[in-house]
């Protein structure tokens, strides 16, 4: 089982980018599935997440207004497009799935509920 993200790079601020994650070896179309940050020295952040079928979503509120999570479960992928980039979103960004069903969205940014994690993606936002 595999989560694979891609799509991050460098950018100027203001700037866009679209992150990708591929799920391979199970279907995750049934779980939960979030994106994390973390930028150097500093801890993980959550960032967003999204439900099985992409009616609800939820997102941190220092990306609010400016990243969009979706998901496509007949390609087993979830979508962060992150607009408005500035230099303080630059961090490594982690996709995950969480397959404990039926709790609020407040739970789901709970990092360490998560089960499966992506391996990264850097994210580079210049000034």
């Amino acid at each position: 089982v595999q989560l694979q993200a891609s799509g991050g790079g460098l950018v100027q601020a203001g700037g866009s980018l679209r992150l990708s994650c591929a799920g391979s070896g199970r279907t995750f179309s049934k779980d939960v599935m979030g994106w994390f940050r973390q930028a150097p020295g500093k801890e993980r952040e959550f960032v967003t997440a999204i439900n099985w079928n992409g009616v609800s979503t939820y997102y941190a509120d220092s990306v609010k207004g400016r990243f969009i999570i979706s998901r496509d479960n007949a390609r087993n992928t979830v979508y962060l497009q992150m607009n408005s980039l500035k230099p303080e979103d630059t961090a490594v960004y982690y996709c995950a799935a969480l397959l404990k069903s039926g709790h609020s969205p407040g739970f789901w940014r709970i990092g360490d509920e998560y089960d499966y994690w992506g391996q990264g993606t850097q994210v580079t936002v210049s000034s």
